[in-house]
This record gives C-alpha cells, sequence and structure tokens, in this order.
C-alpha cells in the first residue's frame, strides 16, 4: 500500500508550487493509475514521493518513508522516463549490473528476460532498442528485485495498441499476485479501461479520487464517432444544423475522413447524413475524453481515442444511421460497413478481445474481473499476445459478456500477499494473464562486497575503460620516443612519458578520467536514481569506486611504463630502457601519482556530478595547487624536520618489523615533494566536501 500526504514542491521563484498539498491512497492488489494532462504535476508527484525532489511532505510504502527502507529496490520498483543506462551496455549486462546493486543472484537476469519476452535481444545495445523494446526493458529493470509495489511513469505512450495490451497484462497480473501498481498516464480512457481506482490532477492539485466505474460515468465525456468519405461537408452539415436549433454541439475533424461529434447521438448524425444523401462507412457510440483540451489522445482518432460502447458486443448504431447508410449504398454492402467499428477495421487475426469498463470496473473488483479474464480465454477466436511475440497491428477492443455466477464464484477467493506467493499456484493461467518473473524466495546475507560487484560490472560493462587504455598507451609510447629522439630527458620521466612542459603524463590523465567516469556515469545514467536520492550517497559505494580506480590506475601505471620501455627498446637499443638506479622509490611516487589522479576524478565527480568537472580537478592539481605548494616550501624556514626518523622511533616505543619506520619516513619524505604535498592536499579536501555532501543529503 502507498499512502502519500501533503506533497508539495518547493516554490518556483514567482510561480506557484507545480504540485499542491496532494494526499491519496493506492491499495495493495489493486491498478491506481495517476491521470493528468501533460504539466499536471504527475511526474513530480512521483519524484516527491521517491525522494528524488526536494518537497514537504510524505510517502508511505507499507507503512515506512522510503528513506527508512534498508533496501528500497526490493520494496519499490521504479521506471520513470526511458531506462537509465548507458547505450553502449548491453541488455543481459545491465540488468547483471542492477542485479549486483540489489544483492540478487545474476540468475535473476535471465528470469526476467524470459519473461518479458527480450531473451533473442539479450545481447542488444541499449541504444538501439526500439521504444516498445525499451519499456519492456524498463518493466524488466523496475521487477528485478521482486518488489511488492511498481511505481512507473507513462509507461504506454508511444506503443502499439498490442504492446499497451501486453504491459498492462504484466500489470494486472502483479497486482492480481497482491502487489500495488501506481501509474501516471495521460489518456483517461486508459485508465478507465485498465486501472481499478483513478486519481486526477489539474495545475498541481488533487481534483478527485474515483473508482474506475464512478470515474467513467462522471468524467469521461461521450461522442459520436463518423468516417465518411465526405467528412468535411457533414462537419459543416452538422455545425449549421446545431447553431440554427441554438444546440450545443462540437464537431471535430479528426486524422483522415473522421469526425468525432460531442453533443449529440448517433440518431441526429445518422438522420443529417441520410437527409442530405451522405455516405457514412461507420456511426458509433464512444466514451471520449474528458473534452477538447485535455491531452493529446484527441489527435489519435477514433481507433487511437475512443472505446464503443455497443448493447449487441459490437456497436450502437442508430436507426436512423443504419437508413441513411443501406439508402446511399442500396444494400447489405451498406449494412456490413456500418456495424464495423474502428477496432474491428484494424483487427487482425491474431488480436485479443478486451473486456469493457462495465466490466472490468464492475463492484465486484478483482474476482469479476479474474472471471471476465477467464471467459475470454475460452472464446476460440481470443489470444493473449506472448512475451516475445513481435507487436502487430492494433487490438480490438470490444465488449464481452457479464460473467456467470459460476465463473465469478470460481475465481472470487483473495489474493495472495505478494512476499509469499507459491511458485507455481497463480490463480489465474496463463492465457488470460501474462506470468512473473519466480519470486525471491531466499536472499543472500548483505555483504560488504556488493558495492564492489556492482562497480566492476558498471566498468566492465562498456568499452570506455578499454578504449581509454589502449588511447593512453599509445599516446604515452609515441610521446616516449619523441622524447628520446629530441634528448635532454631524465631517464625516469622518459619512460613515463612526461615532458616538463606538460602538467601530467598520459597515464596520470587516463587514470583521472576513469576515475572521473566512475561518477560521472552515475549522473548521465542514473541507473541507481530510483534506489535513494540522485545517486546513493554511500560510504560503501564509495570505497567501492575507489578500491576499482585504485586498481585501474595500478594496472595503467605498469602497462604504461613497460610498454615505453618495450618501445624504446624497440626503436633505439638497449641503453634507453634501462631501469634507474633509484627505481624504488621512483615506482612509489609514479604509483602514488596515477592513483592519486584516479581518486581526485572520483571524488571531484562525485561532488560536483560531471566528468568534465572530475577531469578539470585533475588538471587543476598540477596547474593550480602545486605552484601554491612550491610557493609555501619556497619561503624562509627558521625550523627544520631533521631527526624525523629517529623522534618517530621514539614515538612508537617499539621497533617495527622489516624497518617499517624507514618506509614510513620514505613516504613522509615523499609527501613533502611539491607535486605530492599538492595531490594529497587535494584529495584532503576532495574527502572532506564528499563527506559534507553525504552528511547534508542525509540531514535533508
Amino acid at each position: 500500500m502507498i499512502q502519500a500526504f501533503g506533497l508539495t514542491s518547493n516554490p518556483r521563484k514567482e510561480l506557484p508550487p507545480a504540485v499542491d498539498d496532494v494526499s491519496f491512497e493506492a491499495r495493495a492488489g489493486c491498478v491506481t493509475a495517476l491521470l493528468g494532462t501533460p504539466g499536471a504535476g504527475k511526474t513530480t508527484v512521483l519524484r516527491l514521493m521517491l525522494e528524488l525532489q526536494q518537497g514537504r511532505g510524505t510517502t508511505c510504502f507499507r507503512g515506512r518513508p522510503l528513506h527508512r527502507i534498508a533496501h528500497p529496490s526490493r520494496e519499490v520498483g521504479v521506471l520513470l522516463g526511458d531506462v537509465p543506462g548507458h547505450p553502449a551496455r548491453t541488455v543481459r549486462g545491465q540488468l547483471r549490473m542492477l542485479c549486483a546493486a540489489a544483492g540478487v543472484s545474476v540468475r535473476r537476469a535471465d528470469e526476467v528476460l524470459e519473461v518479458v519476452g527480450l531473451v533473442s535481444l539479450r545481447d542488444e545495445r541499449l541504444g538501439t532498442l526500439s521504444r516498445g523494446m525499451d519499456r519492456r526493458l524498463g518493466l524488466a529493470c523496475a521487477l528485478l528485485a521482486d518488489p511488492h509495489t511498481l511505481v512507473l511513469d507513462a509507461l504506454t505512450d508511444g506503443l502499439s495498441a498490442r504492446e499497451r495490451h501486453w504491459l498492462h497484462g504484466m500489470l494486472r497480473a502483479h497486482a492480481t499476485q497482491g502487489g500495488t501498481v501506481l501509474c501516471a498516464t495521460t489518456d483517461p480512457k486508459e485508465a478507465a479501461r485498465t486501472a481499478d481506482r483513478i486519481i486526477t490532477l489539474e495545475q498541481g492539485r488533487l481534483v478527485a479520487d474515483q473508482e474506475a466505474a464512478e470515474f467513467s460515468r462522471t468524467r469521461l465525456r461521450p461522442r459520436v464517432a463518423v468516417r465518411s468519405p465526405h467528412a468535411t461537408r457533414l462537419a459543416a452539415l452538422l455545425t449549421k444544423e446545431a447553431r440554427t436549433a441554438q444546440r450545443s454541439v462540437e464537431v471535430v475533424r479528426e486524422a483522415g475522413n473522421r469526425l468525432s461529434v460531442y453533443g449529440s447521438t448517433c440518431a441526429d448524425v445518422g438522420e443529417a447524413a441520410f437527409r442530405h444523401g451522405i455516405l457514412v462507412h461507420q456511426l458509433a457510440d464512444e466514451v471520449g475524453d474528458m473534452g477538447p483540451g485535455a491531452g493529446s489522445t484527441r489527435q489519435g482518432g477514433p481507433s487511437a481515442g475512443g472505446e464503443a460502447r455497443a448493447t449487441d458486443g459490437t456497436t450502437a448504431l442508430g436507426e436512423a444511421g443504419a437508413a441513411a447508410m443501406t439508402g446511399s449504398t442500396g444494400g447489405a454492402t451498406g449494412q456490413k460497413a456500418a456495424r464495423t467499428t474502428p477496432d474491428d477495421a484494424d483487427r487482425s487475426p491474431g488480436s485479443a478481445a478486451l473486456p469493457g469498463p462495465s466490466v472490468l470496473h464492475s463492484p465486484a473488483g478483482q474476482s469479476e474481473r479474474a472471471a471476465t479474464a477467464a471467459s475470454t480465454a475460452a472464446t476460440p477466436a481470443t489470444r493473449l499476445p506472448e512475451p516475445n511475440e513481435p507487436t502487430g497491428r492494433p487490438l480490438a477492443v470490444t465488449r464481452v459478456s457479464e460473467p456467470t455466477a459460476g465463473q465469478a464464484a470460481a475465481t472470487s477467493a483473495p489474493a495472495r500477499p505478494r512476499n509469499a506467493r507459491p511458485r507455481s499456484s497463480a490463480p489465474l493461467t496463463s492465457d488470460s494473464l501474462p506470468p512473473l518473473p519466480p519470486p525471491i524466495s531466499v536472499r543472500p546475507a548483505p555483504s560488504p562486497l556488493r558495492p564492489l560487484r556492482y562497480e566492476l560490472r558498471r566498468a566492465a560493462g562498456v568499452g570506455t575503460g578499454f578504449l581509454t587504455g589502449a588511447a593512453v598507451l599509445v599516446s604515452s609510447a609515441l610521446g616516449a620516443v619523441l622524447l628520446a629522439r629530441v634528448g635532454h630527458t631524465p631517464q625516469h620521466r622518459l619512460l613515463a612519458a612526461w615532458p616538463q612542459e606538460l602538467p601530467l603524463p598520459p597515464a596520470a590523465l587516463g587514470a583521472g578520467l576513469l576515475g572521473a567516469v566512475a561518477f560521472g556515469d552515475e549522473f548521465r545514467h542514473p541507473a541507481l536514481a530510483v534506489d535513494r536520492g540522485t545517486v546513493p550517497r554511500r560510504l560503501g559505494l564509495l570505497v567501492a569506486k575507489l578500491l576499482v580506480a585504485a586498481a585501474t590506475g595500478l594496472l595503467l601505471a605498469f602497462l604504461t611504463v613497460g610498454c615505453d620501455a618495450e618501445v624504446l627498446y624497440l626503436v633505439y637499443g638497449r641503453e634507453l630502457a634501462r631501469v634507474p638506479a633509484d627505481w624504488l622509490a621512483l615506482t612509489a611516487s609514479w604509483i602514488g601519482l596515477v592513483i592519486g589522479c584516479a581518486w581526485a576524478g572520483v571524488l571531484a565527480a562525485g561532488i560536483f556530478r560531471s566528468t568534465t568537472a572530475g577531469l578539470a580537478a585533475v588538471v587543476a592539481v598540477p596547474v593550480l595547487v602545486v605552484p601554491l605548494v612550491q610557493k609555501a616550501l619556497e619561503g624562509s624556514s627558521v625550523r627544520s624536520a631533521a631527526g624525523f626518523s629517529v623522534r618517530l622511533r621514539e614515538l612508537l616505543l617499539s621497533q617495527w618489523p622489516f624497518g617499517g619506520e624507514r618506509y614510513l619516513a620514505a613516504g613522509a619524505r615523499m609527501i613533502a615533494q611539491p607535486v605530492a604535498g599538492a595531490l594529497t592536499l587535494s584529495l584532503a579536501a576532495l574527502l572532506c566536501a564528499y563527506l559534507l555532501t553525504t552528511l547534508r543529503s542525509r540531514v535533508r
């Protein structure tokens, strides 16, 4: 269950808040639709509920706010907009990365892929997916951790009728298992057809909270759908007759040769067409939208924006309209065309018939819905689309008969709790509702390695790191060859390909770039946004990123020196590839420089939420901080640190094994160098700033 209390967004300068004092409740076992025109505040409400946007109010998921839930992804599955993933990552890699973040087995990714029908596309890149496949992947990501609640925004926008029908079947199956579903939409007819309860927003305020049957009766606007080759002439005649009779009739020209007539009946429109000898191919009563300005559903025409209401199962056709079409066409051909609904005209053999609103939203609720699905499944011509079935032509939406008392009684058992459902005891058959992924009965204990596994999959899932490493090795080798050709370059700088004119060697710049990408990708493609905040500011995630960045920098440092030495040996011989005498101190300095640059990129990108800012911080250390440190050290000094190692041994009161105090003193001398001191100072400042922002976000 979702309970929202007084959700209010922060005011925008002199404008009123986008959402003002919105309170509602979404019950378990039901599909709740959050309805409103574009700009009504639906997405803002969802972001306030998920604590992704600052504001006032409280939202409880089964009695607890999101920040009080230890593992939010196991409680709430979220899809806001497109799937937040790197476009170069594969479908399977994306799900496995999220499995590592949620702490579930990687086998769960294959189970969910099979349910949503993306097994054949598991190796495709996210950037190549169509809109329908992207929606299926988004639903797979939401279902990955087996959550009790689903929060979805604009799930079916831009999809075909078959894709919409399949997605709504998945949501209905989740609710039937005892879960809670909250879905934002702009289509009132779709909300009335698929939801149990509809919450209507207008200009950021709650205007209605109704059951679907009551919403259909009080807020949807009936209309007459007309299709005629003389639509322009018929529209002018209807407008003229309404003006003469002083009746409030609105005629809206749809795409093609279709009209939507508000404020009239099939009989009046048919009689007018008959009197003026106008051929009519279709005449049907439909449930329209909430008015001429309600959303973008008006542009779709009757096939996309209306549901035919029928007394005989197909269409409500006035006697005068039938006479007009019969008289104009001269026989049975006109009658056959007259009885064709807009959905029947687009029906394909594999289409499925959906129950009408009076059946879907009867007072009996879920049990009657299940009976309707069972009776529909028994019809030979009815077939639901399989998950991996390609999208086809729009589905026909017709009305079916009411379920019998025996059918309703057979399916009136209460739904099981979401977290206690058995693996193979779904209350509905697979012919009526799509299957859900099997529940996660045993979850692994919390492990400190979970953030590390996530970071490893994130870093290895795209080719950015490999391409950056290859570019660093090539540029470093070329730089070493050019420096050796010019001469006058010390041996240690020659092996690192670090000329005096550059602030940093290529390896340090590459390590800093990879460190900046580690946090920059989290903000460009926020795969963890639904977990807690824009990016979860947890020390475990920071430590994992620092460890992976250090390992990457260490590998890059050794590969760079090795490649440079090998290239110098091949080009100029053994003389330029010899190892320096003080190789131990130089190696320690080289490793510290590369890892320090990588860590600076990670921390700066995490603070400023940008890869560019992270790389700029790496470059700023030698350009800005090092000169300041050098200037401070060049000043006159009346004290020196002579005898530091002796005093350090006296302070420790014991001798370290293997000469540990000697290495500690060497490290202190290294930090005393201008570059190392500046890098250490920068890392300390960035770490303090990151911890400060972490505490600040937790206080908020």
